[in-house]
């Protein structure tokens, strides 16, 4: 019975527009569509998505929607997995009505008046950056693909050779810095300022007692003087003092590394808050003498913020906003230099029963991260980034500084999917989320359940 007044619902929909929505719509829309498609909610590979119950592309995850310029566009939605959807296209001036009971249906009508390429997505909370998310394609829209940039993310697994049991030597560290367009999002990118061309830098991995020799060269075809100043380091400014290099040039210095520990690197020409979110920031592991014990996985972790003129959801390439720096409300957030860069380009995959250890900082410039991984519980926590301090134990969230370190170790115990976040959870709808898999076969003495897994509930 519910699916046949499911079913009349839409019939309705198809045929007749509300008097609100005329009010609201064009005058120029017709009742009679150009274009139809029928999508329904669903859960694919533990997220939620749309699904075409139409035409070609019939079967398709968030499929694209190509429409001519001008044509009136309808598009039905069909509740298929019994959640609260909606679906809206914010350039269009167009959203649904809540569909909250499986088999349950709505529809949306409206006259794409503008080439390009578009956004269609579920206005819940949460639902976009769990994957229900797909194009509008106008006409002949320009190619998402390239209008994206290239990709500068950091892959987390390079952390560089851990020192072992050597003796401090001398060593020389290149690095160049470079201003690029790079990808931030599908459909969306930013012109990032870094080093060694990877948002964060390079993880540089040294022993206490090394002497080095840092080289830093600034490209010739950048637009702006760069430096570093590294925490790791005592002198003039933590070598920004002597490293202010401006397009061509290269700036060194020598120093020693006196002290252990975690810290964090980045630009320090003026004005400093505007280098360190365009990208310009990386960790420098000082390992002690004997170096760290051994673990089966290590990564590479740091947080950041963009201040962009444009607001989140906006395709094409985002421009740094001062104001919005200054009044600290980044539109957008992230781990390792994109949105989905530890949910989608890189994967970190272990097995149950692997010890992990990760190096995490916080670029910043400006906010404080709560660091946790849902459904896991910190073994060790060496705060602030000391290595020479008895580490915290059994931490569920720790908080890390802008400008600061830490590292955190535990054996991950049970398969899944576990979600990096800081717990400061508003963040996660910025794009501040990554994912560690546990693969291999559960324990049920630590967790077992009679229910499906939801990778949707929780935090």
């Amino acid at each position: 019975m519910r699916s046949l007044l499911a079913i009349a619902s839409l019939t309705v929909s198809l045929f007749f527009v509300p008097q609100a929505w005329a009010q609201k719509a064009s005058s120029d829309v017709s009742y009679r569509p150009d274009v139809t498609i029928t999508l329904r909610t669903d859960i694919a590979d533990g997220k939620l998505v749309y699904v075409s119950e139409s035409g070609a592309t019939r079967g398709q995850v968030n499929p694209n929607i190509k429409v001519p310029e001008g044509a009136v566009v309808q598009i039905n939605l069909v509740n298929g997995d019994g959640a609260v959807h909606d679906i809206v296209v914010p350039e269009f001036d167009t959203s649904s009505s809540e569909v909250s009971g499986k088999g349950a249906a709505t529809a949306v009508v409206f006259r794409a008046t503008r080439n390009g390429n578009f956004e269609y997505y579920c206005s819940l909370p949460g639902h976009k950056a769990a994957g229900m998310v797909g194009r509008l394609i106008v006409g002949d829209g320009p190619d998402p693909v390239a209008q994206q940039g290239k990709d500068l993310t950091m892959d987390p697994a390079k952390v560089g050779e851990p020192v072992g049991k050597r003796e401090p030597k001398n060593l020389t560290i290149d690095l160049r810095t470079t201003e690029q367009e790079g990808r931030l999002s599908d459909g969306s990118s930013y012109r990032f300022w870094t080093f060694n061309g990877t948002v964060p830098g390079p993880m540089m991995r040294i022993r206490e007692g090394d002497t080095v020799t840092l080289n830093l060269t600034n490209e010739p075809d950048s637009n702006h003087i760069h430096s570093i100043d590294l925490h790791a380091v005592t002198g003039p400014g933590g070598g920004a003092a002597v490293t202010q290099a401006a397009p061509g040039q290269t700036r060194s210095f020598t120093f020693k590394a006196l002290q252990p520990g975690l810290y964090v690197y980045h630009c320090a020409t003026p004005m400093v808050a505007q280098h360190i979110t365009n990208g310009m920031y990386g960790l420098i592991l000082v390992e002690p003498e004997g170096g760290l014990a051994p673990v089966d996985h290590e990564f590479y972790v740091m947080q950041g913020e963009l201040y962009t003129a444009s607001p989140r959801g906006e395709r094409g390439l985002h421009e740094f906003s001062l104001d919005m720096l200054l009044r600290e409300t980044p539109q957008f957030m992230m781990f390792n230099g994109a949105l989905d860069a530890l949910s989608k380009t890189h994967q970190m995959t272990v097995k149950a029963g692997d010890s992990v250890r990760i190096f995490f900082g916080v670029g910043g410039p400006n906010l404080i991260s709560s660091f946790h991984v849902i459904g896991e519980i910190f073994d060790r926590v060496y705060d602030q980034g000391s290595l020479t301090s008895a580490p915290l134990t059994d931490v569920q969230t720790t908080l890390v500084p802008a400008g600061g370190a830490t590292m955190v170790e535990f054996v991950a115990d049970y398969p899944g999917k576990y979600t990096l976040v800081d717990h400061a959870l508003s963040r996660a709808e910025k794009g501040l989320a990554g994912v560690l898999t546990v693969t291999g076969e559960g324990d049920s003495s630590i967790f077992s359940s009679p229910e499906p897994i939801d990778p949707h509930s929780g935090h």
